[in-house]
């Protein structure tokens, strides 16, 4: 069984524990893992994890994310300025950066609603950025469905729905729009009832599995930080829940994985 982990977060620059950590996914068959971003110190330590597995054969590969989150988004600081503050995040060829994809970008009202304007404004311009360099975005929402449909219906772009949590209906719209849906350990949680119903309506073809690490380890592992390796647990869930094996649907993530991401 070969794992991709498409969305994981390195919080720490620490090459010892980064190492240790896919050190780790690997033993548990993760082969790949999408290291994303979203601030200055989340995009330094997924290149820095990029950087280490290109340097041990023994490691998973780590491809990269790099953006500007909503958090990044307040009224005292301007789009302008959080944009530059990595202008060359997305300016080149993924094979010059070493950047697959933007962010994690995207909206979030249920911890900041205050910031909106802001937050929708950062997020339209890296759409916009995303499109001319055609690289694809990882987007979060929560909270915040219409807008996130408004400004995907009018600034066409594709990618991934990181960590899905919203209804069935809204994961149908997201479909039509062409985006891969990414299910998270929140699948296995007791009261997570939305999340595997909106589990069933994702077609073969555009099923991610991700940890979202260090965050929502999936049962049995709650309680625990949470890391690649454990991108297992959710496989076999989601294996079960959708009727097959946890091996096909291993490879079947897998290889969207790299569709999206344009990995040969």
């Amino acid at each position: 069984m070969r794992l991709f982990d498409s969305h994981c977060h390195f919080e720490r620059a620490d090459a010892a524990e980064i190492t240790a950590t896919l050190a780790r996914a690997r033993e548990a068959g993760v082969e790949a893992v999408l290291a994303v971003g979203g601030s200055p110190a989340l995009n330094a330590s997924a290149r820095l994890a990029a950087r280490l597995s290109a340097d041990s054969p023994s490691l998973p590969r780590v491809f990269v994310a790099c953006g500007h989150d909503r958090d990044q988004a307040t009224p005292s600081r301007p789009v302008g300025a959080v944009l530059q503050t990595e202008p060359a995040t997305a300016a080149a060829p993924a094979a010059t950066t070493g950047i697959s994809a933007i962010g994690e970008i995207g909206l979030d009202y249920h911890y900041s609603p205050e910031s909106r304007n802001e937050q929708l404004a950062l997020f339209r311009a890296q759409l916009e950025q995303s499109a001319k360099v055609d690289r694809p975005v990882i987007i979060h929402t929560r909270e915040a469905d219409d807008d996130t449909l408004s400004s995907l219906r009018e600034i066409p772009s594709r990618g991934i729905i990181h960590c899905f949590t919203g209804s069935p209906e809204f994961c149908r719209a997201l479909l039509d729009l062409g985006f891969f849906i990414s299910i998270s350990g929140i699948v296995t949680f007791r009261a997570a009832d939305n999340v595997r119903a909106s589990a069933l309506v994702v077609p073969d073809d555009r099923l991610l599995i991700e940890t979202d690490s260090p965050f929502l380890a999936p049962v049995p592992m709650r309680g625990k930080a949470n890391e690649p390796a454990f991108v297992a647990h959710t496989a076999r869930f989601l294996a079960e829940l959708r009727g097959t094996t946890p091996e096909a649907l291993a490879e079947t993530t897998f290889r969207n994985a790299c569709s999206i991401l344009s990995i040969s």
